[in-house]
């Protein structure tokens, strides 16, 4: 029987895809929801899936040699993940992945997504897209860091992801952007006086 509301999501994730590499998504696709807390990929781990976000919030850490957790990303509805060096170099993972609210995802095998872009030249080009996005998300972090100052930084992440600065914890937040969570409130109450 077809899952209509899965079918539903997958169109989504990819408006090229034929109906047969839909039904083919589907058939390696499985849906999997975990708890606030949870792993899904861990440093060192080669986890060869691709992972994309139906429901909830995940984020992406690194841990320094004093142990301390420097988030580096944020994903949520409707966005896919996978760990980069999985995707650039087919390496173990450098970060860890872990959700911050009850998160339900769509993971499928790497190798499965690879065999279906190879017979599809619509989504080779898409393949090629996302790994362009991947470096010019990076390149824009650098420059964020060399040419912003923290409000500006602050102000940038709040109008390009609206929909998630409230849900991200502060000290998560302020490891995006750089700063410590003191300075994220200050700015905070900063923009909030000028607003009034």
């Amino acid at each position: 029987m077809i899952d209509f509301q899965k079918l539903k999501q997958l169109y989504k994730l990819g408006r090229d895809l034929s109906f047969s590499d839909i039904q083919d998504l589907l058939k390696n696709s499985k849906a999997v929801s975990f708890a606030p807390g949870e792993l899904l990929i861990k440093e060192g781990q080669l986890r060869k899936e691709v992972f994309w976000v139906r429901k909830g919030l995940v984020r992406g850490f690194r841990v320094t040699e004093k142990g301390e957790e420097i988030t580096t990303m944020f994903r949520w509805e409707d966005q896919a993940f996978a760990s980069p060096n999985l995707i650039l170099f087919d390496e173990p993972a450098l970060q860890y992945f872990e959700t911050l609210e009850p998160t339900e995802v769509f993971k499928i095998d790497y190798d499965k997504v690879q065999t279906i872009i190879k017979n599809n030249p619509k989504l080779e080009a898409n393949r090629v897209i996302i790994l362009q996005n991947t470096l010019k998300e990076a390149l824009q972090r650098i420059d964020s860091f060399l040419l912003l100052s923290p409000e500006e930084r602050y102000l940038d992440f709040i109008r390009t992801n609206p929909d998630i600065s409230n849900r991200v914890p502060n000290k998560y937040l302020a490891n995006v952007l750089g700063i410590t969570p003191v300075s994220l409130s200050r700015i905070r109450k900063r923009v909030a006086s000028k607003k009034s």
